[in-house]
């Protein structure tokens, strides 16, 4: 048996223009949210939410593509990380980290 591997597909919508930073390296991180539509037992659509994140030539991409509203297809790999916030107190988010990305 093949084992399982971590693969992550979304289409949607972003929710705002990304947040970009740029590193002394070069690197370039692009964060931002992609909301996608679940739909409920009556029909109602209601969005879900996904924390996503891309590195150097894809944050460049969401970079100049990207702004509220744009729809993207991604594909990537659930990432889980944790911080401590500025209260002191430690969160954990799963976030997306983008592989490949098509602007729709």
């Amino acid at each position: 048996m093949q084992p399982l591997k971590n693969h992550v597909t979304l289409v949607g919508n972003m929710g705002s223009p990304a947040q970009i930073t740029n590193f002394d390296s070069g690197a370039k991180v692009a964060r931002f949210q992609l909301a996608t539509n679940q739909y409920s037992k009556t029909g109602n659509k209601d969005p879900e939410w996904h924390r996503v994140f891309a590195w150097g030539n894809l944050a460049g991409f969401i970079e100049s593509y990207g702004d509220k509203g744009k729809q993207l297809a991604i594909h990537g790999r659930l990432v889980n990380r944790t911080y401590t916030s500025k209260k002191g107190n430690l969160r954990k988010i799963t976030e997306v980290e983008v592989k490949h990305v098509i602007g729709l």
